[in-house]
C-alpha cells in the first residue's frame, strides 16, 4: 500500500557528494516522519538522519556536519545531501517513511536500499 522508490547512490571518491531520494506513493493519508538509514556489511542498520511533518530533524554524530536531510511535502520525496564522504559511509542507505493510511492505519514502510560506495 506505500511504495518508496530510492535513487541516487553509486560510486564515489572520498570527499565526494551523493544526494539520495526516496519518492513516496501509495495509500496515504498523511506522513509524520522520513529518514533514512543504512547498514554496512556485517553491521546493524542504524539511523543516518530522520525530518519530521514539521520540519524537525535528528542526524547520526557521524553525519552532522556533512549530511542533510530535507523533505519536499508537495511530492512526498525526502533527500538526503551527502557530502565530504568517508570510506566509511560505504553501506546500503534505506529511506523510511512512517505514515497513516488511508484507512486510518499506521504503516512504517522501508525501500529497497541503494548502495553508496566510498571508495578511490
Amino acid at each position: 500500500q506505500v511504495q518508496l522508490v530510492e535513487s541516487g547512490g553509486g560510486l564515489v571518491q572520498p570527499g565526494g557528494s551523493l544526494r539520495l531520494s526516496c519518492a513516496v506513493s501509495g495509500s496515504i493519508l498523511s506522513i509524520y516522519a522520513m529518514g533514512w538509514y543504512r547498514q554496512a556489511p556485517g553491521k546493524q542498520r542504524e539511523l543516518v538522519a530522520a525530518i519530521t511533518s514539521g520540519g524537525n530533524t535528528n542526524s547520526a554524530d557521524s553525519a552532522k556536519g556533512r549530511f542533510t536531510i530535507s523533505r519536499d511535502n508537495a511530492k512526498n520525496t525526502v533527500y538526503l545531501q551527502m557530502n565530504s564522504l568517508k570510506p566509511e559511509d560505504t553501506a546500503v542507505y534505506y529511506c523510511n517513511v512512517k505514515s497513516t493510511l488511508t484507512d486510518y492505519r499506521r504503516a512504517d514502510s522501508w525501500g529497497q536500499g541503494t548502495q553508496v560506495t566510498v571508495s578511490s
